[in-house]
């Protein structure tokens, strides 16, 4: 992560360099703001990567028991 000074920063180098990596911006030895690179994200990547509803739902998801593809597959066939 690259940290730059504020009063150094310009706004095209910081949009540049946060394509690569996240870059920290600081003030007084502080930080005051991050830049993140979004170039080739959809508004729909966007809106979900910051949404916390979202990622409560993910994580929700994560926490269930998983079963393979064959135990889902056989349960389906099993279905009429």
């Amino acid at each position: 992560m690259k940290q730059i000074v504020l009063e150094k920063a310009d706004l095209e180098s910081c949009i540049s360099q946060a394509q690569q990596g996240r870059v920290v911006i600081v003030r007084d030895g502080r930080p005051v703001a991050l830049v993140v690179g979004v170039e080739g994200m959809d508004p729909e990547q966007l809106e979900l990567g910051s949404s916390d509803k979202f990622w409560k739902l993910i994580a929700r998801r994560r926490k269930q028991k998983e079963i393979s593809r064959a135990q889902l597959e056989k349960k389906l066939n099993g279905r009429t």
